[in-house]
């Protein structure tokens, strides 16, 4: 079964830091792009950033330029979003997918992503 599955997230405090981490199962990550979403309740999701499938390519939203880093382990199957200097406007349920592709440019438009996990709360309050 093709699963991806997110972790990582929990309650901080402004200024804080997460490390979210998607492992993908029932198939490798090797030949696929993979982008973090976020929905906020009562917006609409949103591109956080992706990775291309050989880690050469990445791509931020404007709000989290300079805080969130993505990265990628192939051989760990996992891909990770490294969260600094958490802001209450990052609350929001943060979500992995993957797309099969190995052009050289990732995206962040959610249609393009068939592989979605469950989703993980990030709580961002003092």
């Amino acid at each position: 079964q093709l699963q991806l599955v997110e972790s990582g997230g929990g309650l901080v405090q402004p200024g804080g830091s997460l490390r979210l981490s998607c492992a993908a199962s029932g198939f490798t990550l090797d030949y696929y792009h993979i982008g973090w979403f976020r929905q906020a309740p009562g917006k609409e999701r949103e591109g956080v950033s992706c990775i291309s499938s050989s880690g050469g390519s990445t791509n931020y939203a404007d709000s989290v330029k300079g805080r969130f880093t993505i990265s990628r382990a192939n051989a760990k199957n996992t891909a990770y979003l490294q969260m600094n200097s958490l802001k209450p406007e990052d609350t929001a349920v943060y979500y992995c997918a993957a797309r099969p592709s190995f052009k050289a440019m990732c995206i962040m438009t959610s249609e393009q992503y068939g592989f979605w996990g469950q989703g993980t709360q990030v709580t961002v309050s003092s």
